[in-house]
């Protein structure tokens, strides 16, 4: 049974700690410089907590979920990968593109399987869409759209909007196009926050399809949502209520989802990887693309210019 243990137990560590203790693995223990967060935790899912990440290590782990602050991703990650434990390193898997690229070097030259945790793609309704996306019943995708605004939360100090939130929708049009950004260019400002708290995205793809991403800390309901316009039909996604409408000129009609958490499938997706040796749920390089598109696009909305992106 593979071994493995959470470093950082703030609220999204902790989601990772609740599904972890009912899967196929052993939960061998968790970590967070938070003492009452690491005993709570610990007390509730039958699991050894510590202060000190190294200390989960030494107890013997094959993999870790990283779920600290992005800054520290790059330590962390270098720590694991130095006493050969496999990762999956929350979104974005690092603050810098530098520090991203020097993670997946080292990942790969000592054997280290590594996935980022761009959540949204195992929403059930984004899956179902790529189905949809894929067998061309939609025909050629034109553009797609997204909103993911809301309220503030105080805990996010680190980073701004861009690539706090728009970062998931980078990566999720990406992935359903299956192509990289191109060119993007942003507008947006500060009010509430050290960093840029509303921002608009526009983005090409290499198929000349562009997306363009809506995207703040502003609004006091919550809204999560993606528009495909395709040339035979328009698909719209509710993540939140994980629906997925489809329009064509003579029928609206709504897929039939099967509900489930999209961390769950997530996690699955990660322990088939480290047991059956597949690919990555999501390979360090996409992870990579999308922080640099992100920080691409906070660069355009500083400077106001077009940012030519250099992964491909």
């Amino acid at each position: 049974m593979i071994k493995i243990g959470v470093i950082g137990a703030g609220v999204m560590g902790g989601h990772h700690i609740r599904n972890l203790s009912c899967m196929d693995v052993e939960l061998v223990g968790l970590s967070d410089i938070d003492k009452n967060r690491v005993s709570e935790l610990s007390e509730n899912f039958n699991t050894k907590g510590f202060l000190d990440y190294k200390e989960l290590v030494k107890e013997g782990i094959d993999a870790a979920v990283v779920a600290v602050p992005t800054k520290l991703h790059k330590p962390v990650c270098d720590y694991l990968i130095d006493n050969g434990v496999d990762i999956l390193v929350e979104k974005p898997i690092a603050d810098t593109v530098e520090n991203g690229k020097e993670i997946i070097t080292k990942a790969k030259k000592e054997g280290i399987k590594i996935s980022v945790g761009h959540i949204e793609r195992f929403n059930p309704a984004i899956q179902k869409l790529k189905e949809i996306i894929k067998n061309e019943s939609l025909g050629k995708v034109v553009t797609m759209s997204s909103k993911r605004v809301g309220p503030y939360n105080p805990r996010i100090r680190d980073v701004g909007i861009i690539v706090d939130l728009g970062v998931h929708d980078i990566d999720i049009m990406s992935f359903l196009l299956e192509e990289k950004v191109k060119t993007v260019y942003a507008t947006g400002g500060k009010r509430i926050h050290p960093f840029e708290d509303f921002a608009t995205i526009l983005m090409t793809f290499g198929n000349s399809c562009t997306g363009l991403i809506d995207t703040n800390w502003h609004t006091p309901h919550k809204v999560r949502s993606l528009t495909v316009v395709a040339d035979k039909g328009i698909a719209e996604v509710d993540y939140i209520d994980q629906k997925l409408i489809l329009y064509d000129k003579e029928w609206v009609k709504e897929a039939k989802i099967e509900r489930r958490e999209p961390l769950s499938l997530e996690l699955e997706c990660f322990i088939n990887y480290l047991k059956k040796d597949t690919a990555p749920p999501v390979s360090g390089e996409d992870g990579l693309h999308a922080l640099e598109v992100a920080i691409s696009a906070i660069d355009s909305c500083v400077n106001n210019k077009i940012i030519n992106i250099k992964s491909k």
